[in-house]
């Protein structure tokens, strides 16, 4: 009995030290989740205004396929830029980002893939890890992104990306990554990133005329690469934030299960020294009474 009560101590001991990194955990992660906020809410409904220019001009000008970056060719070798995180312990976030990857190429590029023709780019440790486990073709020049997080990391991958889709070297470029709600929400998502999808003109819609000053290639040229740099940096920016707020979460849930554990534990405590306790009194009783038989 009494090495049940220590074994029961010690179990107590070992879940509130727990229960004290995983909410300081989840002060950190707040903390940072806060400015990663921040950053994704400012820059969104930009970004998305010039993707959705983009995409417009793109559908709407005469001679659109004679862009390099947008042109639809038939899709052989295909690159997915996969954004993950560094660090785990943010509940199934990671898993979740993985998943998707895997189900688009099995739903979408099974061909591809079964020729060898599916490169990963990462961006975040955990998903190199995984999918190099799994047996994808990866590449591991960009996965430490989230040490140095700024727009010059990013508009490198981005614009690597773009010039191997201008070489021929791929045919389609997809962005999975994770789309921030809120702290307790992410959506995980696909985004087309090349060749640049134009926008489904709707029955009827009249064809926009749009005047060009300076002119059409000039513009097109100059405004292009910028905008595509600027997508690809919404979208780690939406991951950086979707990682904090799963983590600030799963922390939180971690800390909650730590306190129904405790409570579980010191019942069983009591119980087992109440047990001790009776024990004791019964061996010194029946002792007495035999004493004075």
């Amino acid at each position: 009995m009494p090495g049940q009560l220590k074994e029961v101590r010690n179990r107590i001991q070992s879940v509130q030290s727990t229960q004290q990194i995983t909410k300081a955990m989840k002060m950190v992660s707040a903390a940072k989740l806060r400015r990663a906020q921040e950053s994704i809410l400012q820059m969104r409904p930009y970004a998305q205004k010039l993707q959705e220019m983009l995409s417009n001009i793109i559908s709407n000008i005469d001679g659109g396929t004679n862009i390099k970056l947008a042109v639809e060719r038939t899709v052989e070798k295909v690159l997915l830029i996969v954004i993950t995180s560094d660090r785990g312990l943010s509940g199934a976030y990671n898993a979740n980002v993985v998943k998707l990857a895997k189900q688009l190429v099995a739903e979408k590029y099974q061909t591809q893939f079964s020729k060898g023709n599916i490169t990963v780019w990462n961006i975040g440790k955990k998903g190199y890890e995984s999918l190099t486990r799994s047996g994808y073709k990866t590449k591991d020049e960009y996965k430490d992104i989230f040490l140095n997080l700024k727009f010059d990391t990013v508009q490198a991958a981005s614009q690597a990306a773009m010039k191997a889709f201008e070489n021929g070297e791929f045919d389609a470029v997809e962005l999975v990554y994770s789309e921030f709600k809120n702290a307790a929400t992410q959506r995980f998502i696909v985004e087309q990133f090349l060749p640049i999808p134009k926008v489904k003109k709707k029955e009827g819609a009249k064809k926009a005329d749009f005047i060009f000053e300076p002119d059409k290639e000039e513009l097109i040229a100059e405004l292009m690469p910028k905008i595509l740099n600027t997508q690809l940096y919404k979208a780690v920016l939406d991951a950086n934030a979707s990682e904090h707020g799963a983590r600030m979460t799963a922390m939180d849930k971690a800390s909650d299960n730590a306190n129904e554990l405790l409570k579980n534990l010191r019942i069983s405590y009591n119980r087992a020294r109440q047990a001790a306790i009776t024990t004791e009194l019964t061996e010194i009783v029946s002792g007495a009474a035999a004493l004075q038989g």
